[in-house]
C-alpha cells in the first residue's frame, strides 16, 4: 500500500519550524535559516533529515545539550591563501553555518576560479546535498563532507563504533543537459540515524546489515539498533575515515567524544564541515571533440552512459528533482500522518496552534 502525503503550504511549516528555534533561543535569521533548511529537504523528499530530525537533534546535542549556542558570532580566522577561509563557527547553528559558508565558498571561486571554507567548532548541517545542490543550481560544482554528530559507525572488522555516520555531497551543474544538478549525496554508513529514526517512527524494518544492537549483533529492529555499519565494507569505511582525516587537520578531535560533553572537558567535542566549490570555466581545457562547448560535452558524456540499452538508469539526484516536482505540483509540503502527528509536539513546545489533518488535503 502506497504512503498518503498531506499538503503543508511551506509557509506554515515555515512559521512553526522558525517559532520553534526562536522559542530555543535563535535569533530570527537563524530560525529563518533553520526553516529554509527543513522545507528544501522536505521539499527534495529528504524526510530523514527535515524538521523533525533538525528540532530533535538541536534538543538532544544542540541548543538542549551545550553542542550549539543560538545568537554564537562566526570568527573568520586569518590565512595566507586568498581562495580559501577557515572559520571557527563558535557552535553556531549548523544551517545558518553552512549556508553562509557555501556563499562564501561561491563568491571564492567567482573571483579565483576555486574556493574552499574549512569550518571548525560546528554544530551539525543535516543534509548536505541541500548545500551542494543550492550551488549547482546556481552553475557551480561544489562538494561538502562533515563529521557527524556523534560516532555511531563500526569500523570496518571491528566492535565498538568509533566513526560518524559522515556524509559526502557533490553537486554538478547539469541542468542544461538533463533538467536538474546531478546530486551525489550518503551517509557512509548503510544507512543514516535519521532513517532509523524514520522506519522507528513509522512501524517499518531495517535493511539486512544495516545495524547492530547493544551486543553488536546483527538487527533489523529500529528499536533495538544500538550501532550502524559501514556500507560497502572496506570502501565505506575508506569513505568515513575520509571525513574524520579532514576534520582533524581542520581542527576536529576524538570522534568518540563528540557531542558528548560529559566526557574530558579539556577535550574538543564539536564537529568540522568542509566546502569547496569551483567555477566550471576553471577546469575547461577547451579542446572537446565534434566542436562541442563545454555544456554540450557534458550532455554527450551523460547520455552515452544513459544509452547502450541503459536508458532506464536512474541518475543520482533524479529522485529529489522528482520530490521537487511532486511538491510544485501538490503546491506545498509532503507530509505523513505520522509526522504531522509529531510536528504537533512541537507546536505545543513553542505554543503554536496544533495541525489538523483535515486542514490539509491528501497530495496526488
Amino acid at each position: 500500500m502506497a504512503d498518503i502525503f498531506h499538503v503543508v503550504p511551506e509557509e506554515r511549516h515555515n512559521a512553526l519550524i522558525a517559532a520553534a528555534y526562536r522559542r530555543r533561543g535563535y535569533s530570527g535569521a537563524e530560525a529563518a535559516a533553520g526553516a529554509r533548511f527543513c522545507a528544501s529537504a522536505t521539499r527534495h523528499g529528504i524526510r530523514t533529515h527535515n524538521g523533525l530530525k533538525a528540532l530533535h537533534l538541536d534538543h538532544q546535542l544542540g541548543s538542549g545539550a551545550a553542542g550549539c549556542k543560538p545568537r554564537a558570532r562566526i570568527e573568520k580566522i586569518k590565512t595566507r591563501f586568498r581562495g580559501a577561509q577557515v572559520w571557527n563557527a563558535n557552535r553556531k547553528l549548523g544551517q545558518a553555518t553552512g549556508y553562509a559558508a557555501i556563499e562564501t565558498a561561491i563568491k571564492l571561486a567567482d573571483r579565483y576560479g576555486v574556493g574552499m571554507v574549512s569550518v571548525d567548532n560546528a554544530f551539525h548541517y543535516l543534509w548536505g546535498g541541500g548545500y551542494v545542490m543550492e550551488a549547482a543550481q546556481r552553475g557551480y560544482i561544489a562538494y561538502t563532507n562533515c563529521t557527524a554528530a556523534l560516532a555511531e559507525v563500526v569500523p570496518f572488522g571491528g566492535k565498538a563504533p568509533t566513526l560518524g555516520t559522515n556524509p559526502h555531497s557533490w553537486g554538478f551543474p547539469t541542468t542544461a543537459a538533463i533538467g536538474y544538478p546531478i546530486v551525489i549525496d550518503w551517509a557512509t554508513s548503510v544507512v543514516a540515524m535519521g532513517r532509523v529514526q524514520q522506519l522507528l517512527r513509522e512501524g517499518k524494518a531495517l535493511p539486512p546489515g544495516a545495524a547492530v544492537d547493544e551486543n553488536g549483533q546483527p538487527t533489523t529492529d529500529p528499536a533495538r539498533a544500538k550501532s550502524l555499519l559501514p556500507f560497502g565494507a572496506h570502501k565505506g569505511y575508506g569513505l568515513s575515515l575520509m571525513n574524520e582525516l579532514i576534520a582533524a587537520f581542520i581542527g576536529g578531535s576524538l570522534p568518540t567524544l563528540r557531542n558528548r560533553w560529559d566526557r574530558e572537558p579539556e577535550e574538543k567535542h564539536t564537529c568540522a564541515f568542509f566546502f569547496q566549490v569551483w567555477h566550471p570555466d576553471a577546469m575547461n581545457a577547451g579542446a572537446f571533440a565534434r566542436g562541442r562547448n563545454q555544456a554540450e560535452n557534458v550532455k554527450a558524456v551523460i547520455g552515452d552512459i544513459l544509452g547502450h540499452g541503459n536508458e532506464g538508469c536512474m541518475l543520482p539526484g533524479q529522485l529529489e528533482a522528482e520530490a521537487a516536482a511532486r511538491s510544485a505540483r501538490n503546491g506545498g509540503l509532503l507530509f505523513s500522518a505520522a509526522e504531522i502527528e509529531a510536528f504537533n509536539e512541537v507546536a505545543a513546545e513553542c505554543r503554536q496552534a496544533r495541525w489538523k489533518l483535515s486542514d490539509f488535503r491528501v497530495a496526488e
